[in-house]
């Protein structure tokens, strides 16, 4: 068990919901207020920025290797450097966004993408750090990130098993103590059929760490999945419409979908519990409603068990069916009513 903030994190805790804004404020500090109320609103225990600037991520090029024409892209004829201008969280307005997030009782962090994006997220004294899919192998990052003693938190797409190993050794080699990896699909919007669920608890058990879920596919079924196979984290993006458009619209939750999120993990999370046989205590109740022996017709003293007089039925006070057999054809001690529940005392 870790702490982020003053929430516990852990199998013995329910799962930790972050809201990703990313670039769905749609260049409106209004708008990101709005989407910082709403997440609160909907009982998301935290919400997630994006740290950088168009500079800081690529060159101003509209050509080659930095123009997106892939037209399987959500982000198809944009060059990289225009997509980042549009996606990015102005450095200004983090501050009034934090403000916020901590008047309405979220824990408030980021994703820093280079060195001065941590030296600037530290003067907010952020709870933790996140590292993207895409700069998992940036180790250079990965250590400064750590170096600060916060909680680290860190998804896993596209990595290799060696390349997430080095990811772990690198955090923990610069000081980190408390790591999360998020299970992830570096697909936008990813299909559930790549998510792979199965992995996460072997990357807890590989690296001895919490893993959690970073989620891309549509809808809350992967999520909620990801659960029962032990994810203590889970982190959506996460819109008030997608009508609304924006970069990052198209694979975003709405407001009721998120609050319908924290309850249906909330609810995975009580529903795992632990290994167990026999009736728990909400089930003692129950008990009586099985089938048993019962005498289903007046008898006499001397008169001989059969299978018209002793049958099973409910409920479930007599003794069990299983002495049906080993019972039959045996003579009762003394006069039995119908509707007499069987015991070895009526037995001569």
């Amino acid at each position: 068990m870790i702490r982020i903030a003053s929430r516990a994190v852990g199998a013995g805790a329910p799962p930790l919901v972050i809201a990703e804004m990313s670039g769905n404020h749609n260049q409106s500090l209004e708008h990101a207020l709005r989407i910082v109320d709403a997440v609160a609103g909907a009982g998301a225990h935290a919400l997630k920025l994006q740290t950088y600037t168009a500079a800081t991520m690529t060159l101003d090029l509209d050509q080659g290797e930095f123009f997106i024409s892939d037209p399987a892209s959500l982000w198809k004829g944009a060059s990289l450097y225009s997509l980042y201008e549009k996606a990015h969280t102005p450095w200004e307005w983090h501050e009034p966004i934090f403000r916020r997030c901590r008047e309405l009782g979220l824990i408030a962090f980021s994703t820093p993408f280079d060195a001065s994006a941590v030296d600037f997220l530290q003067s907010f004294e952020v709870p933790c750090y996140k590292i993207a899919s895409f700069e998992n192998t940036d180790l250079p990052l990965i250590r400064k990130v750590a170096a600060t003693g916060k909680p680290v938190i860190i998804s896993t797409g596209m990595a290799t098993l060696a390349e997430i190993g080095e990811a772990v050794a690198t955090a923990r080699e610069a000081g980190c103590r408390e790591l999360i990896l998020l299970k992830c699909t570096s697909s936008y919007p990813a299909n559930p059929a790549s998510s792979n669920l199965a992995t996460i608890p072997h990357l807890r058990a590989r690296f001895d760490c919490e893993v959690g879920l970073s989620d891309h596919t549509p809808g809350l079924g992967a999520a909620v999945a990801s659960v029962a196979l032990g994810a203590t984290v889970i982190e959506k993006h996460v819109t008030l419409r997608r009508a609304d458009g924006g970069v990052d619209a198209a694979f975003s939750i709405e407001p009721a979908e998120l609050r319908q999120l924290v309850a249906e993990t909330h609810a995975a999370w009580q529903a795992t519990g632990a290994e167990h046989y026999g009736p728990t205590e909400e089930e003692r109740g129950s008990l009586v409603f099985r089938r048993s022996l019962y005498v289903c017709e007046d008898l006499a003293a001397g008169d001989v068990l059969t299978a018209h007089n002793l049958r099973a039925i409910r409920p479930g006070l007599g003794l069990p069916p299983k002495h049906l057999e080993q019972l039959l054809g045996k003579r009762v001690a003394r006069a039995v009513k119908r509707g007499t529940p069987m015991s070895w005392d009526l037995v001569a």
